[in-house]
């Protein structure tokens, strides 16, 4: 009788687990990308027994099939109250308080944020004893051993501002998916466990990710031929292979976050509206290699339309879904994400559009600066003062992660102000103040393979920027 009531419960959490994509407005109504018969021909491909396999995750036995995990809705409360306060940090970083008033508020939500964190564990522990017999999974080093005291009443100038948080942790069932091609078999789990419990960015527990191989693991004499393959020169190569190293190798793709789709490894994203850099990357491929094209993502029922969007079968029904619809459906059906990390792995010339996409949408050297100096209005392109190679990787960095180059404009101004230039290519002798007070994710003056400002106004520059920033060690 026991293990019959295991069983029942077992399957009644699969049922349960089962998740429901909230309907859109309505079907964006576009040209058709796919025939009829290529339709149907998609989704016998994919209605082959053993293509797409869901399953209770290996490991299941020794970590519970009930585990914590960050919640959507409080990730998402995390992202606006980060706002509201006026407060930023690059994704892989929590943002500081501001103020007194500030730390107060930071206080009560740690102290919820510790409180969720523990209640979420005895309710995967409780589930996993009916189920598996163990009270399981063990306490981490984001969960309190003991429990935690209960945060209070909220402060209510963080109740006007952010408004009512939710739950930041609950248990969840993360569950395996398998998708087997004809040459190779991907697998992915969903219910991401994240590294940062109060991670802002969170949205889909239906999303998937891999890292995939990384940059840096690849042989030198393949990377060599791939950033060859693509047209970009040496210096460009390694710019970008060491901006790479936060984001992913060729074949990574994240579906779980707010870049909606993110594919690659600069991480071109659809974002919300299905388009995005990722759009401006599949076009280009399209365009310039039909034939590849076509072998790696578009007969597993993935294309772009002539203006950059996202355009998709729902391998279910064969309706094709474009923008928002298409990058929602990718998000729900690993199926479709898969065929892009199979071309990261199969295809040398998916990787290298890739290479090239993003020389032309993230290299900073050609963009242009516009800055008023007292009465003159300077202008110039970025590579006329940003001489290095950890200088491009800096601005490059920004640029991946955020889509634009900001504060640099600023940076720029202010520096050309007090310096007293007279044309921008006189800013070329304040480069390293200007990288220093860039820096976002990662400081490039400490990367040996890139090439670094040199002399003396580049030592004093970097003295200025580290007093201007606090004396901070950036």
């Amino acid at each position: 009788m026991v293990a019959r009531m295991r069983l029942r419960l077992f399957f009644g959490l699969l049922a349960g687990a089962t998740i429901v994509f909230a309907q859109t407005q309505g079907p964006v109504k576009s040209t058709p990308q796919f025939s009829l018969d290529e339709r149907s021909q998609i989704m016998e491909y994919w209605s082959q027994p053993g293509r797409y396999i869901i399953t209770t995750p290996p490991d299941a036995q020794a970590k519970g099939l009930w585990q914590v995990r960050l919640t959507v809705k409080g990730s998402t409360w995390l992202q606006a109250y980060n706002r509201a306060r006026k407060v930023s940090a690059p994704p892989t970083e929590n943002a500081q308080p501001a103020n007194e008033l500030q730390r107060d508020w930071e206080t009560w939500v740690v102290a919820k944020l510790a409180r969720d964190r523990w209640e979420a564990l005895q309710a995967a522990q409780d589930a996993n004893e009916k189920v598996l017999g163990q009270r399981i999974p063990a306490s981490d080093k984001t969960i309190s051993a003991t429990e935690p005291p209960r945060p209070g009443p909220i402060p209510d100038a963080l109740f006007a501002l952010a408004g009512n948080p939710p739950k930041f942790a609950e248990a969840v069932v993360p569950m395996e998916r398998d998708i087997v091609f004809e040459d190779i078999t991907l697998t992915y789990q969903d219910n991401i466990r994240l590294s940062n419990p109060r991670y802002a960015y969170y949205r889909f527990s239906q999303g998937v990710n891999s890292e995939g191989v990384a940059v840096k693991e690849m042989p030198q004499e393949r990377l060599d031929h791939l950033f060859q393959l693509a047209g970009v020169s040496d210096s460009e190569a390694k710019i970008m292979k060491s901006v790479s190293l936060l984001e992913g190798g060729f074949d990574a793709i994240n579906t779980y976050d707010t870049g909606y789709v993110s594919i690659g490894f600069i991480q071109f994203a659809s974002l919300k509206e299905g388009a995005g850099s990722l759009g401006t990357f599949l076009l280009d491929y399209k365009n310039t290699s039909p034939d590849d094209f076509q072998r790696d993502l578009r007969r597993f029922g993935v294309d772009v339309t002539p203006s950059g969007v996202l355009d998709v079968l729902d391998l279910q029904t064969g309706a094709e879904l474009t923008g928002t619809d298409a990058a929602l459906k990718i998000i729900e059906d690993p199926r479709l994400v898969a065929a892009f990390q199979r071309a990261g792995l199969k295809s040398d010339p998916f990787i290298a559009a890739q290479i090239r996409s993003a020389k032309s949408q993230f290299y900073p050297g050609d963009d242009t600066v516009n800055i008023n100096v007292k009465a003159l209005v300077l202008s110039g392109k970025v590579s006329d003062f940003i001489k290095s190679e950890a200088g491009l990787a800096t601005l490059m960095d920004r640029k991946v992660n955020t889509g634009k180059l900001d504060p640099f404009t600023s940076v720029v101004t202010d520096i050309a102000n007090q310096a007293n230039i007279n044309s921008i290519s006189d800013l070329a002798s304040h480069e390293m103040e200007i990288i220093v007070r860039m820096k976002y994710r990662k400081s490039y003056l400490e990367d040996a393979s890139l090439t670094q400002p040199t002399g003396q106004s580049s030592r004093l520059g970097r003295k200025r920027a580290l007093k201007s920033r606090g004396g901070k060690n950036l």
